[in-house]
């Protein structure tokens, strides 16, 4: 399967099945077209003739068929059947979403946790709950070491002492259980102080900061219960701990300084940039999911801007690459070398199988968007999974039993897409929600671009 496209003035093929990537020229641009709609070598030279010199389609003809052998285009897809093992094989748990906090200090307008109360009652995880919840994870790894716990709300910092007592307690089973916890916390930033700050450098292996971009954007959906915006609150609070992590923490540890925008702000690359200006070189800016009755939500209608905003993103971000002054951008970043296993690239993140989240009173459901749909209710931290039929349900999704996915040329880098948002969309988690499906197709191109065009640049520089 091959997937041709031109963005910022590249012709792009990219080789699905293989991963490889192929930045050509115009005449091999089509003859490649032309290889996968059938048409033979005559064919193809016969119809190009008026186009380009005989000998270029030649040349370009040979080329595809060197890169053929050498199983770089035109490959066959032989990951099917691994799909078989996978559902074979005994899943352990590596991760744990605490909702260490069901109340938030914020009222953000398109929050999917209703200001953390989750179709439910407000509440604070118990350092006994959270405690239950660290054993069950480390009885429930297997071998493995590395294990993953995030601090969500809601708002955590909240709930802050509980959450050092459980790092505290985490460190304390490490050295029994030869694991190694991999804690992260995910905060709005009104509460951050320099203690919290210094904890979180220290302990945290990676800290997501909340901030939509420009202040009027972000006062517009994130503000406090008031009315009043948050953004010269949080502001300075997060530039401060990024400045004191750069300087604090050790190099593996990482943050984002993650927004969301919406239909409010489809001019959203000047929020992403604005970001960036402000010292956060590590941003993730994302589309909200929302049902298109909220005033908010993304529609199809909005889509040719955004992926006009996508494209302008890009190629701002190769030029201060260039300049010296680059900045990472979630989605766009792409691993053309290797990349997640296969079964990641098959099946997603994990939820329901291998990730989970936890209730303030320790009740199991497959993701931190499932938690509050009691269908999905998979058991408790005292009692286990009682509902392995749910683990069976979410290990059988992958890009081969989705029909939208089969066919999709972003498949193995999107892994089926979210099912949280396929369950609210359409009922099922065998779905796919379109327009995040439009969005993540664009970014799988922009991200290629962008590869490209630096792999370009250094390659000048080494003649």
């Amino acid at each position: 399967m091959i997937h041709q496209y031109q963005n910022n003035g590249y012709n792009i093929v990219l080789d699905v099945n293989s991963g490889a990537v192929h930045l050509v020229d115009e005449v091999t641009y089509e003859v490649i077209a032309l290889l996968e709609a059938g048409k033979t070598d005559r064919e193809i030279i016969s119809e190009l003739a008026e186009r380009y010199p005989a000998q270029d389609i030649r040349e370009a003809l040979e080329e595809c068929g060197q890169l053929k052998e050498a199983g770089a285009l035109f490959t066959e897809d032989i990951y099917e059947k691994s799909i078989i093992d996978y559902k074979a094989r005994k899943t352990v748990v590596k991760a744990l979403c605490l909702h260490i906090a069901h109340d938030c200090n914020l009222a953000c307008r398109y929050c999917f946790a209703e200001e953390g109360e989750y179709h439910g009652r407000r509440a604070l995880m118990s350092f006994e709950v959270g405690k239950k919840a660290l054993d069950f994870l480390i009885a429930n790894s297997g071998s493995r070491r590395n294990l993953e716990v995030d601090f969500f709300g809601g708002e955590p910092l909240m709930n802050w002492q509980v959450v050092k007592d459980l790092v505290q307690y985490g460190r304390e089973q490490e050295k029994l259980y030869n694991k190694n916890f991999r804690f992260t916390v995910t905060t709005n930033g009104v509460l951050l102080n320099d203690e919290i700050m210094e904890f979180c450098n220290r302990e945290m292996s990676n800290v997501v900061l909340s901030i939509d971009g420009r202040r009027e954007v972000h006062d517009y959906m994130r503000p406090f219960r008031s009315g009043k915006g948050s953004y010269d609150l949080v502001l300075p609070k997060l530039k401060r701990f990024v400045e004191k992590r750069a300087k604090e923490a050790s190099p593996d540890k990482t943050y984002y300084a993650r927004g969301t925008f919406t239909h409010h702000n489809l001019d959203f690359s000047k929020d992403v940039l604005h970001l960036a200006d402000e010292g956060f070189t590590q941003v993730s800016v994302e589309p909200v999911v929302a049902d298109e009755s909220e005033d908010y939500a993304i529609r199809k209608e909005d889509l040719p801007q955004i992926f006009a905003e996508y494209d302008a993103l890009a190629a701002e971000m190769v030029r201060r690459e260039k300049a010296g002054n680059g900045f990472t951008f979630f989605h766009f970043m792409i691993d053309l070398t290797g990349g997640p296993c296969v079964y990641k690239r098959l099946s997603g993140c994990g939820s329901g199988t291998e990730y989970l989240a936890v209730t303030p009173w320790g009740d199991l459901y497959p993701c931190h968007q499932f938690v509050g749909h009691e269908e999905y209710r998979m058991g408790t931290v005292d009692e286990g999974i009682t509902r392995p039929d749910i683990v069976d349900q979410f290990k059988s999704c992958n890009v081969y039993t989705k029909e939208k996915c089969r066919n999709c040329f972003a498949r193995f880098y999107c892994s089926g897409g979210c099912a949280a948002n396929s369950y609210n969309f359409h009922g099922t988690i065998q779905d796919a929600y379109d327009i995040g499906c439009e969005l993540q197709r664009k970014r799988v191109e922009c991200a290629i671009m962008i590869k490209a065009a630096l792999a370009e640049q250094s390659s000048e520089h080494d003649r």
